[in-house]
């Protein structure tokens, strides 16, 4: 299920070339896709023109908030089994109904948690206010990201709480955001230096000059989701997500390789480079590592044309990927396992126009450290 049109298409790129790449590859496995058109029924339809027209054993995904939860509750109801990334496990499993007792038959996945994200931030905003913990604000929309981030269990809120960090969280916002100068004043009134969020570039550059509008000395900016793609320099002077720091979960850096031939991360990213003329960006290696665990399950099922003992492969998948180990066996819930996160930032680059550099690598063996962070201003 790869997007080529619509506001995700971006994603469907990294997913749509790693096809052409291993399609030769994978000697037994028949590739197609079908366009998911970056919306829940565009994806509901690619879904059942794969199983019915295409006999799909497997379906793949990299996708969006509303669009990968709809994937994936079409693959349970037509019984095929689905993989898919790029989606804080929290809100894939508790989000679409899962609990302990009663998990996914059919759809697995494997992603970071919204836990993970605050653990990370954690450490980059400690990298700047030391033992000082002053207050972080919070930018959160109204949406899914905003409403799992506040979550009182599962969500963003109690990981940072945990290590000691007040937040302060304004009323939601709605996407995408027309005017912050609320927002912006409450957290200068609560004396705000860090800000957090899950903002997509648009609503972060209205962030951002409205707070500098406001003279608000902000010293760091963490924020995930679409900071996980290379920022785009402006005719009017820097992106918004120039200096922001954020997630690191694939770089060429990363000390993995592939399972079906030993591409290196860093090889994995010059060939994209040098294919399609874009700069290497992160879901790259999730979308090869989809495709190893598809071929691993395919390969290791009691029966590869079952779709039921296709489905059991993935569960007991203990596999290492470009992306990372994956171990499908040891949770942290049913039918998820979970990929390990750096800190990073946009940083002015050499090659490209902004480069993320490593600046944290304590959870991630053997990722070594680019340079350090510097605070915003």
């Amino acid at each position: 299920m790869v997007a080529r049109t619509g506001r995700l298409a971006r994603l469907g790129d990294p997913l749509a070339y790693v096809m052409g790449l291993l399609a030769p590859k994978l000697r037994g496995m028949r590739l197609v896709s079908r366009d998911s058109r970056s919306s829940p029924e565009g994806a509901r339809e690619a879904v059942r023109e794969l199983v019915e027209q295409e006999g799909a054993r497997i379906i793949l995904t990299l996708a969006g908030t509303e669009v990968l939860p709809a994937v994936a509750d079409a693959c349970e109801q037509a019984e095929v089994p689905c993989l898919s990334s790029t989606f804080p496990w929290q809100v894939y499993y508790y989000g679409r109904g899962a609990t302990a007792l009663r998990p996914f038959r059919w759809t697995y996945h494997f992603c970071w948690g919204l836990d993970d994200i605050a653990e990370t931030f954690a450490d980059l905003w400690e990298a700047v206010d030391g033992t000082d913990r002053g207050p972080v604000g919070c930018l959160w929309n109204d949406g899914p990201q905003g409403t799992w981030s506040r979550h009182a269990e599962h969500g963003f809120v109690p990981a940072a709480r945990a290590r000691g960090h007040r937040l302060v969280d304004p009323a939601a916002y709605r996407e995408p955001a027309a005017g912050l100068e609320d927002h912006v004043a409450a957290l200068a009134e609560a004396g705000v230096r860090i800000v957090t969020s899950a903002a997509t570039g648009a609503d972060l550059a209205v962030f951002r000059r409205t707070a500098r509008a406001r003279g608000l000395p902000l010293r760091m900016i963490t924020c995930s989701r679409w900071l996980a793609y290379p920022p785009v320099p402006t005719a009017t002077g820097e992106p918004p997500q120039a200096q922001v720091a954020t997630l690191v979960y694939w770089s060429p850096a990363h000390p993995y390789r592939s399972s079906v031939d030993g591409m290196t991360a860093a090889e994995l990213a010059e060939a994209y480079e040098r294919a399609t003329g874009n700069q290497w960006l992160q879901p790259l290696g999730l979308a090869y590592a989809l495709f190893e665990v598809a071929a691993h399950a395919l390969e290791s099922a009691a029966d590869p044309g079952d779709r039921a003992a296709v489905a059991a492969a993935i569960g007991a998948t203990r596999l290492d990927t470009v992306a990372g180990p994956l171990d499908w066996t040891s949770g942290p819930v049913p039918n998820v396992a979970t990929v390990r996160l750096a800190g990073g930032q946009w940083q002015r680059g050499r090659t490209h126009p902004y480069e993320l550099v490593v600046v944290h690598n304590r959870r991630v063996p053997g990722l070594p450290v680019g340079g350090e962070l510097v605070p915003l201003g």
